[in-house]
C-alpha cells in the first residue's frame, strides 16, 4: 500500500498529491526511527511535533523514494534542486566457479593454477571511458541512469515504472564518439587474463569454498566482488569418504572368510598396505 501511494504521488504533480506524499514521508520517518516511534506510541503526534519543531535537522521528504527505489526520480536532486548527493559505490557480484577435485587431492592437499579472464578498469583512461577524462550527463535519463514510463490505469489512477536507461546502460553518462578512449572504446573496462593459484588443503570437504577477495570483474564506482571456487569431489573407484573416515569394500570368498586372507591395498598417498585376517577370526559382512 505504501509503495502504491508513492507511485501514485509521483504520477501527478499537483498540490494534493504532494501533500499526500509529504505526509507519507513523515510517517515513514517516524516508523523507521525507533526513538521517534517510541515518543509517538507513548505521547502521540503532538508530542512528536513539539520535539521536532526546534532546531532539528530538516529532512527531504523525497528521501523516502531512495529507500524504495535506490535513487530520486529527478536525477539525484530534490524538488528544489538544492541537494547534490555523491555517487555511492555499489557492491560488485561474486563470480563462482566449480572446481573438481579427486579424493587424493583432498587427502594429500594440492595446488592448482587456473587462468581466468575478467574485466579490469581501463589502464589508459583509468575507467573514465574518455580521452579527456570527462563525460556528459545522459540526455535520455538526465543522469539518473533510469527512465520513467507512466501508464494510465483508469480515471485518476496512474502507474509509474522505472527501468534502466538504454542510452547509457544505467551509467547516467554519455561520451561522444570523438572523445571515446582508444583502448576501451568508451566501455571503461578491458579484458584481462589472470592466473590464480588455488591451494586445496589436506582434509577439505566436498562443497567447501576457497575465496579470492576482490578478484572478480572491476567496474567504475563498484566495490569489486570475489572469485569463489567450490570444491566438487569426483567419485573414487575404490574409496568412499564418510566424514574423516575412509571406507573400502572388498569381496571375500567363503574359504577366505573361514581360513583367513590377505591382500594389498594402495592408499591415497601411495603407501602399500597389507590387509590380512588370521584363520578363525570372525568376519562380519
Amino acid at each position: 500500500a505504501v509503495l502504491d501511494a508513492v507511485i501514485l504521488a509521483f504520477g501527478v504533480f499537483d498540490k494534493y498529491f504532494l501533500k499526500q506524499f509529504k505526509e507519507l514521508a513523515q510517517a515513514y520517518e517516524v516508523l523507521s526511527d525507533p526513538e521517534k516511534r517510541e515518543i509517538y506510541d507513548q505521547y502521540g503526534e503532538d508530542a512528536l511535533k513539539e520535539g521536532m519543531g526546534g532546531g532539528g535537522a530538516s529532512h527531504n521528504p523525497f528521501d523516502i523514494f531512495e529507500s524504495f527505489f535506490g535513487g530520486s526520480p529527478f536525477g539525484g536532486s530534490g524538488f528544489g534542486g538544492g541537494s547534490s548527493r555523491g555517487r555511492r559505490q555499489k557492491q560488485g557480484e561474486d563470480v563462482v566457479h566449480p572446481l573438481k577435485v579427486s579424493l587424493e587431492d583432498l587427502y594429500n592437499g594440492t595446488s592448482k593454477k587456473l587462468s581466468l579472464s575478467r574485466n579490469i578498469l581501463c589502464p589508459k583512461c583509468k575507467g573514465k571511458g574518455s580521452k579527456s577524462g570527462v563525460s556528459s550527463r545522459c540526455p535520455g535519463c538526465q543522469g539518473s541512469g533510469m527512465k520513467v514510463s507512466i501508464r494510465q490505469l483508469g480515471p485518476g489512477m496512474i502507474q509509474q515504472m522505472q527501468h534502466v536507461c538504454s542510452d547509457c546502460r544505467g551509467s547516467g553518462e554519455t561520451i561522444s564518439d570523438k572523445d571515446k578512449c582508444g583502448q576501451c572504446k568508451g566501455n571503461k573496462v578491458v579484458q584481462d587474463k589472470k592466473v590464480l593459484e588455488v591451494n586445496v588443503e589436506k582434509g577439505m570437504q566436498h562443497g567447501q569454498k576457497i575465496v579470492f577477495q576482490g578478484e572478480a570483474d572491476e567496474a567504475p564506482d563498484t566495490i569489486t566482488g570475489d572469485i569463489v571456487f567450490v570444491l566438487q569431489l569426483k567419485e573414487h573407484p575404490k574409496f568412499k569418504r564418510k566424514g574423516d573416515d575412509l571406507y573400502v569394500e572388498h569381496t571375500l570368498t567363503l574359504t577366505e572368510a573361514l581360513c583367513g586372507f590377505q591382500f594389498p591395498l594402495t592408499h591415497l598417498d601411495g603407501r602399500q598396505l597389507l590387509i590380512k585376517s588370521s584363520p578363525g577370526e570372525i568376519i562380519k559382512p
